[in-house]
């Protein structure tokens, strides 16, 4: 959940794509996860097409007038897809079918179509966006953080704090910086939220940003935040000593239905890395398990952010 930057068949992943309407009674449309998965979701399918019919990267990559190194990318979902070389591919692999064929078609449309953040794009870092449109389709976003409130919890005053760390930032990047988390946190009350669950430190709560009043601000915000039904904050107490994720922050996103591999999101300072190997995955998803086990369970951690706050 970052703070500073900011299995279905082919049918299925075209409906998982898809923008998802807001209900009759909604004053406002949510953002949609854009491109990012359904590129994910062909890419997918393409590769298990391709497997299926044992065909090597580098034959499928002759075919399209491309390397095999370009077809694993494309089967990672790192990069759009021109419509002609997904019907030329899907020639290749032996699918004639013409509805499994518009299927896949559509979604390679939908994987160009540009991100609800491209308002933004002057402040978005390159390797910000594929997680943009993963945080937007993820069922579970698990987090801990060392340094900041998640930024899908920040209040308004707290996340321009933060990003007036920024030396060379100038107003008008802090504007949109800000307008872009904004709009993130949408997310927290759409209709059909993710489950968030965070872990934050205590240095995180001990750690002025902004002055007193924006950090009681932002307490106060956590404390509401933790009463929703889908959202979980447990705070790691300095009394818990050491514990199992001291390497820095995290953030774990879990997909519904499994149409697509959890995947591990760890920021640094002016990159990041994106691990959806199972074996990663696993690893980080029982550091969490642990790491929510040492903590304060979630109704203590609300009784240490009030007494942070001087309340009874």
């Amino acid at each position: 959940m970052p703070t500073v930057a900011d299995r279905g068949g082919a049918a299925a992943a075209v409906a998982a794509a898809q923008p998802q309407p807001p209900g009759d009674g909604d004053a406002q449309a949510y953002p949609h996860p854009g491109p990012t998965v359904a590129r994910m979701l062909l890419g997918a399918q393409l590769r298990r097409l391709r497997e299926e019919a044992g065909i090597t990267c580098e034959d499928a990559g002759e075919t399209i007038r491309a390397s095999g190194s370009k077809i694993s990318r494309l089967e990672l979902g790192r990069t759009g897809f021109k419509i002609r070389d997904v019907t030329d591919i899907l020639t290749l692999y032996g699918v004639h079918d013409e509805a499994d064929r518009a299927t896949l078609t559509a979604l390679a449309r939908q994987a160009n179509v540009p991100g609800w953040w491209r308002p933004y794009s002057d402040v978005i870092p390159s390797w910000f966006e594929p997680y943009l449109g993963l945080e937007q389709a993820a069922s579970v976003i698990r987090c801990f953080e060392i340094q900041f409130v998640p930024g899908l919890l920040q209040t308004e005053g707290y996340a321009r704090a933060v990003m007036r760390l920024d030396a060379d930032a100038t107003e008008t990047e802090i504007k949109l910086r800000l307008a872009l988390r904004l709009r993130r946190q949408q997310l927290v009350h759409q209709p059909a939220p993710p489950h968030l669950w965070a872990v934050i430190d205590e240095a995180v709560l001990r750690r002025p940003m902004g002055g007193d009043e924006i950090m009681r601000e932002q307490i106060r915000h956590l404390i509401e935040l933790s009463q929703l039904p889908h959202v979980t904050i447990q705070v790691m107490p300095f009394s818990a000593g050491g514990h199992s994720a001291a390497g820095g922050p995290i953030t774990l996103l879990r997909f519904a239905q499994g149409r697509l591999p959890d995947v591990v999101y760890l920021e640094q300072l002016n990159s990041a890395v994106y691990r959806d190997k199972p074996s990663d995955s696993l690893h980080y998803w029982n550091v969490l398990n642990s790491l929510a086990t040492e903590a304060a369970d979630p109704a203590a951690s609300t009784q240490i952010m009030r007494r942070w706050m001087g309340d009874p």
